[in-house]
């Protein structure tokens, strides 16, 4: 199992969170098994996202997808994220 991490700023949670929900259908077309949205309790829109993928393979697919850059912009994700492709220890 893998995890893929990312970290991103938005401008607006409530005008990224349906977008983020409507890519679920990308997510899962990649693979991804599940996933997690936490929010900055001192900054609500500094989200961390964890999302599991059965591979490495498959979480890389899903973080180079086209669709899922077109969304992120659609969202607001302001500045470049961290990204991390996590493997279970």
């Amino acid at each position: 199992m893998a995890t893929l991490f990312v970290h991103h700023k938005v401008e607006d949670y409530a005008k990224w969170r349906p977008v983020f929900d409507e890519v679920g259908t990308v997510r899962t077309a990649h693979g991804a098994t599940g996933w997690r949205v936490l929010r900055d309790s001192a900054n609500p829109n500094e989200i961390i996202i964890l999302t599991e993928f059965p591979d490495l393979e498959s979480a890389r697919g899903y973080a180079q997808s086209p669709d899922l850059r077109e969304a992120m912009q659609r969202a607001g994700v302001s500045g470049r994220p961290e990204i991390l492709f996590l493997n279970e220890a």
